[in-house]
């Protein structure tokens, strides 16, 4: 009877309070991402998403860090590499034997990888009935959503420790309640991970800030917690080669606040960083010549010198370079300033963030942690700024380029301290007032996601230009082995599973020598060509025909015109699609294909 008795009470104001509402917590948020599931998740809409699946599951089929996504300057880089290196070889550009990919770091797409070996991902949509959901980006998103969950944990531990339980919960909450991560954990891309790998430096550096106003550590686990801050910055840049800038903000903050201790401290980090990023990067350069592959080339993207770069086979570079850069530096960070960083995180506990800069903590670490903070945002908005590409312009928030919602969920947790400061401020006459305002708050930070969830239901395809049932007929119709050139190739390696070039710059004719028929006749021969809205969708004179990045456009359009058709010595002349435009959808082959696959339908 006393034992009923002693369960009685925990469960009622004992331990036992805190594990049913740590229970109710993880239902509630479980009932929330199956609702958000059902409702609102979204197929892979973003290059990046698609790109880096496909390499994970050429990975996790022994292929090697090959992908089928190929751009134009990245053969260019290999072969002029293979070159260099004197290689015996027909395939220079290593577009027969396997194409190593040069735009992705290492770890998210094999830890991808191992989720194909232990999942059972079906690749093949199957026909007969209608098509919703892609089954293996789902389980994709489920492991990012995963990960979301972790971050949310951190952050409440985080909270919990440099605040309280009262900033722990409302700070977990807000984060559980922001649209922005929700649409982000369902994207594909690897920016859950780099979250959770920025809140856990942000708690090493936590113990250690801790550990030296305290003063009663030994100097191994100095050493031994510098290098874990050094293999977790390293870890990120091996997710996301922008996240390694970050290197600077560690070494300040050992610098500023740790006495003596400082000039061990950055050599431990640096060595350990070096030490985790430096074998990729040796490959990078054994393969290609560079130490970032194509992913280096972002900072002259989108400038009038490096501009349409990734399309170009031979890059051509002005001697404006470091002026176009400075421009686009300049003018990135202004309008970043502007729009970005008031919104920062899509959640209204920035604006305490940011009013909270102007209060002193009286707790020393907070105030500490807080510059650390601060300098990691200001070093990823230059980053960011200067790395943008035309990925940022396809997808405005979620695309790998946005590096501010990195620190979003440690700014919602400082805003929601500066909050609590506030709130105990005020005096209220009833004390479950308290929990009113909170509420306002939890509900104005949630406003977005719980508009979002309201009818009607998200169409759940990124349609147009993805539909994955017509990737796959058309793709199907060539072989492993043959080359296919797309507008949107990552999309053709991802669901297609055939090896995939970028749409070259320009297509006129062969005696020209351009692009096309250079990879066509010197390269690998091109067997099929397929074009879809990305490219028909431009306007007709300002683009179409006098844009540079729409020659495919004006190709489409030249030939319906011509009364024979394509051009002539043109080597795709068959279409299964009549006039072969439908739905803003062109496929030309070499010869008739999907014929044959109904001969053989016949005979069976």
């Amino acid at each position: 009877m006393i034992r009923i008795q002693e369960w009685i009470y925990k469960f009622e104001v004992g331990e036992g309070t805190r594990l049913i509402r740590l229970l109710l917590a993880i239902l509630a948020l479980l009932a929330l991402a199956a609702l958000y599931d059902l409702r609102e998740y979204k197929n892979f809409s973003t290059t990046e998403a698609m790109d880096s699946a496909q390499l994970a599951r050429n990975i996790a089929e022994g292929k090697g860090f090959t992908t089928l996504f190929i751009r134009p300057l990245s053969i260019h880089l290999v072969e002029q590499r293979q070159i260099g290196v004197a290689q015996r070889t027909n395939d220079f550009a290593l577009l027969k034997s396997g194409h190593p990919d040069l735009a992705n770091p290492p770890v998210y797409p094999t830890l991808l990888a191992g989720l194909m070996k232990v999942l059972p991902f079906e690749w093949d949509i199957k026909g007969g009935i209608p098509f919703s959901r892609y089954q293996p980006e789902v389980l994709i998103a489920l492991f990012n959503q995963a990960l979301f969950f972790a971050a949310i944990v951190l952050v409440f531990r985080l909270a919990a420790r440099l605040f309280d339980a009262y900033v722990a919960w409302t700070s977990a909450l807000v984060l559980a309640g922001t649209d922005l991560f929700w649409r982000f954990s369902v994207s594909g891309l690897s920016t859950m991970l780099l979250v959770v790998i920025f809140l856990g430096l942000f708690w090493c550096l936590v113990l250690m800030e801790q550990a030296a106003r305290e003063g009663r550590r030994s100097g191994g686990w100095w050493v031994l917690m510098a290098g874990v801050t050094g293999v977790l910055v390293g870890l990120g840049t091996l997710t996301r080669y922008s996240f390694g800038w970050l290197i600077l903000p560690v070494a300040g903050f050992f610098g500023l606040y740790f006495g003596q201790r400082r000039a061990m401290l950055c050599l431990v980090g640096f060595v350990s960083f070096a030490a985790v990023v430096t074998p990729w990067l040796a490959r990078n350069y054994n393969v290609s010549g560079t130490l970032f592959g194509t992913a280096g080339y972002a900072i002259v993207q989108n400038t009038v010198s490096g501009d349409r770069l990734e399309r170009s086979l031979v890059p051509n570079f002005g001697d404006s370079l470091l002026h176009e850069c400075l421009q686009k530096l300049l003018l990135n960070v202004g309008e970043m300033l502007q729009n970005e960083l008031p919104k920062l995180g899509g959640s209204v506990t920035t604006v305490f963030f940011l009013v909270g800069l102007m209060v002193p903590f009286v707790n020393v670490g907070l105030g500490r942690m807080r510059i650390f903070l601060l300098g990691s945002l200001a070093v990823l908005i230059l980053v960011q700024a200067l790395g943008r590409t035309h990925l940022s312009t396809a997808s405005l928030e979620i695309n790998s380029e946005n590096l501010l919602v990195l620190p979003a969920p440690l700014i919602f947790m400082y805003g929601v301290g500066m909050y609590s400061l506030l709130l105990d401020r005020l005096e209220l006459p009833i004390v479950r007032l308290r929990h009113l305002v909170t509420g306002t708050l939890l509900f104005a930070a949630s406003a977005p996601l719980i508009l979002l969830l309201l009818p009607p239901r998200e169409f759940p395809l990124a349609y147009p230009p993805y539909w994955p049932p017509w990737i796959q007929q058309f793709t199907h119709w060539m072989t492993e082995k043959e080359l296919v050139m797309s507008d949107m190739p990552w999309a053709t390696a991802w669901y297609g599973r055939r090896q995939s070039v970028w749409t070259t710059m320009n297509v006129q004719d062969p005696k020209n020598h351009d692009d096309f028929y250079t990879i066509n006749d010197s390269k690998k021969p091109i067997r099929a060509l397929y074009l879809t809205p990305l490219s028909m969708d431009a306007r007709f004179f300002s683009q179409m025909l006098k844009g540079q990045d729409w020659a495919w456009g004006k190709f489409v359009v030249d030939s319906l015109m011509l009364t024979n058709g394509l051009p002539p010595g043109f080597p795709l002349k068959h279409s299964p699609l009549g006039p072969y435009l439908d739905s803003g959808h062109v496929f030309l082959t070499d010869w008739p294909r999907w014929k044959e696959e109904a001969r053989s339908e016949r005979g069976n």
